[in-house]
This record gives C-alpha cells, structure tokens and sequence, in this order.
C-alpha cells in the first residue's frame, strides 16, 4: 500500500441491499405504516412545487416517487442497489430513470439537477463530509436539497447514556457508531455546521417520526399518531427532537 492510499478516506461499502426484499422485510413486515407517513408529510412541506431536474438519492426502489414526480419534469433514483433500482423501474417504467453508482462519486455531472432529496440514508456513511461535498457538487445554484439525517441527540438515547445503557454520549458532538452495528447517528450541530460550511443555506428544519415507538404506534395507531406528527414535525423543530431531522437547504 503507498503512502497516498493509506491517506484516502475509508469509502467502503457499508450497506448492500442488493438481493434484499427491503419494501417487504424492512417496511411491510416491519409495520412502519407511521413512519412512511411522517416521511411524506416532511417531504410535502419542503420539496419545491416545480422542479426541472430531480434525483432521488439513496431513493431505492422508489417508496417515495409519487410524493415528487408531479412536482418535476424529469426524475431520477440513485441508489447503490440494481435490485432496488429494477424494483422502481418495473413500477414506474419510462416516468423515471435510475442510476446506480458510489454516494462518494455520484455518476452526475457538476450541476445537474435543480431538486434532489436524500431520506433514511445518512445513517449507512462513514465519510458525511464527502457525501455533503457530492451532493452539493449535483446540485444547480439556487436548487434546493431535502435531506433527513439520523439524529444522535434524541431523548431516548439521553436517558441510555446517563442509565449506562449506552456508552454513546449523545451530547458529543462529533458523529457516534451506533452500539453493534455499522451505522452511524448525527449531533445537529455537527451537521448543520458541515452543511454551511460546504456552501448550503438552511431555510427550514424539522423534527421527523417524533413518535417513533412501537407502544405508542399500538396504543394511538396510525391515523391518531399521524395528527400528532403534524404538528410536531414543525414545533419541536426548534429543540431537534426527533430520530430524524429533516432540513430544506439551498446552494
């Protein structure tokens, strides 16, 4: 090994869902009704109503498209996953276009789109700064990006740490492994400073799935929870509450 590459960041592949039935093991089996819900109730009050150009990234075998394809002429899913990819593909046929490749190399050119989205990804990089740097890299002066991060500071994972039931200090700022596995969760600050520093704007923040719990999803139900997330998707913003922080950014 030279002295270059043992200098290059660790891009390695931390999640392989080809050959994975994700929609079926992951969201239908899993009983994520709520969370699916809490997604797309984000994603309607900050994607822009019309965009030219948009990508889907990370955006597997489509679960959200029908939230953005009438707001854009021309979309696009990125993921690393052919199998996700061919699940979209044979859902929505000619009205989308797929592409897969390397977050930490995006298969774009500078400038390409004018909307991208990124949802329920940000916990499988290992390298946040460079997939920030891609992602805005694709992205057309003045588009805009609605990316959802894992979130490292959550009250639930507060009360694991000052228990010892977590050795994770969700008060640290820098980005946390998540105990046991290869994923990794964010402290807002960290990554709101790594979007201003790449050049974003941040116009709107949200806290996502507040309610992410599998007590309470048996005790309210979707209907009732999905009433509850509306509102507090906007007023515990302010205190990042949820699991997932969803942020409307501007290039």
């Amino acid at each position: 090994m030279t002295k270059s590459e043992k200098n290059k960041p660790d891009h390695s592949i931390v999640a392989d869902y080809n050959g994975y039935d994700y929609k079926k093991i992951f969201w239908e089996d899993g009983k994520r009704d709520y969370e699916d819900l809490a997604d797309r109730m984000a994603i309607r009050k900050l994607l822009p109503e019309h965009m030219e150009s948009f990508v889907d990234i990370a955006g597997g075998y489509g679960r959200l498209a029908d939230e953005y394809l009438p707001r854009a002429e021309k979309s696009t899913i990125f993921d690393y996953s052919k199998t996700e990819l061919a699940d979209a593909k044979k859902k929505y046929g000619d009205k989308i276009s797929t592409k897969s490749g390397d977050i930490y190399d995006l298969p774009f050119k500078d400038e390409t789109f004018d909307g991208l989205m990124m949802i329920r990804a940000t916990h499988h990089f290992k390298d946040m700064p460079k997939v920030v740097e891609e992602l805005y890299r694709v992205l057309k002066p003045g588009g805009t990006a609605v990316i959802e991060v894992a979130n490292k500071k959550t009250l639930p994972k507060m009360f694991r740490f000052w228990f010892k039931k977590s050795s994770v200090n969700p008060f640290d700022k820098n980005p946390s492994k998540i105990d046991g596995l290869t994923m990794y969760n964010y402290h807002p600050k960290y990554i709101e400073d790594l979007f201003k520093k790449q050049g974003f704007k941040i116009e709107k923040v949200l806290s996502v799935s507040n309610f992410r719990s599998a007590k309470l999803k048996k005790i309210f139900g979707t209907k009732t929870l999905g009433k509850m997330e509306n509102v507090a998707q906007s007023a515990l913003a302010p205190i990042r509450f949820a699991p997932s922080i969803y942020y409307k950014l501007k290039k």
